[in-house]
């Protein structure tokens, strides 16, 4: 299955932030930390024209903290600092402003020194669908300005946000790329719920995830769907992977007359589980 989603409005924020960039002081650049690679959008590099920018690695509760780490330690090495945050909670988002101004320090620095007061730091903040933007904003703000939702698409338009008297937030929506080059980057976007539900095909998705999750997280996958320790698992062997989707289905009570399991509905209720953390903390890519 090929995945493609680009809708209209993502076409016209684009361009709508290339218009915006000669305000904006610096980039906050929202990512999912359980994919951190696959939820950078590769266009951004090209949009933003070397704006200063600062990496949140959101939904920091729901991705495996050793590969975080990991992840961390790859894109200092880019050059870029990166931090994991949950937006969700609050944890680590006070941290944001602090960071914003380090990035600035030597253009805030030459405004003291020729005895001006630094105006508010204009800060442009980007990501995919669903990675949690206005969640972020909502929590950096201290009251709820931005739509929320847990669905990819709910932020339409732009629009200017106070953070105290510091900063100043510009919003977007999310923005994916036209064509995804390589497939499971778009496999993966989905089973994290980055790309509306309604074009996909559900045990597509779930066969993907299971396949990963059944490879590298064997242990908190059998455990949270209740699988017998000797079900068969061989990440590579398609027709177990299929019928470790059928035990579950029938765990999760998805059956159909006969007694047969309906895997769709049994694809939509495992994305479900994954996506809402029961299973525990998994990530879907590693930069090592």
């Amino acid at each position: 299955m090929t995945i493609q989603w680009f809708p209209g409005h993502m076409t016209r924020a684009r361009r709508q932030i290339q218009e915006k960039l000669k305000l904006i002081d610096v980039v906050i650049e929202l990512i999912d930390a359980r994919l951190p690679l696959s939820s950078r959008n590769p266009m951004i590099d090209e949009i933003l024209q070397g704006k200063p920018r600062l990496i949140i690695m959101n939904k920091a509760d729901l991705a495996d903290a050793a590969v975080t780490r990991e992840w961390q330690n790859y894109f200092k090495e880019q050059g870029h600092t990166a931090f994991p945050v949950d937006a969700s909670t609050g944890t680590g988002v006070k941290d944001i402003p602090g960071q914003l101004k380090l990035l600035l320090k030597e253009k805030i620095d030459k405004q003291i020194a020729k005895g001006m007061n630094p105006r508010a730091i204009r800060a442009l903040i980007v990501g995919i669908p669903n990675v949690g933007k206005s969640t972020l904003i909502n929590r950096l703000a201290g009251r709820s300005i931005a739509a929320t939702g847990d669905r990819p698409g709910v932020t339409k338009g732009q629009q200017w946000i106070k953070v105290g008297g510091e900063i100043e937030l510009l919003d977007t929506p999310g923005i994916l790329w036209p064509k995804f080059e390589d497939q499971n980057v778009g496999y993966k976007l989905a089973v994290t719920g980055a790309i509306k539900e309604e074009i996909l095909n559900a045990e597509d998705i779930a066969f993907f995830a299971v396949k990963y999750l059944v490879g590298y997280y064997w242990d908190a996958f059998r455990e949270r769907f209740e699988l017998d320790e000797n079900t068969p698992h061989n990440p590579d062997d398609s027709d177990e992977i299929v019928a470790i989707m059928e035990a579950v289905g029938r765990k999760r009570g998805c059956l159909v007359s006969g007694g047969r399991v309906d895997l769709e509905k049994a694809s939509r209720t495992l994305l479900r589980e994954l996506r809402a953390g029961k299973m525990g903390r998994f990530s879907l890519e590693s930069p090592y």
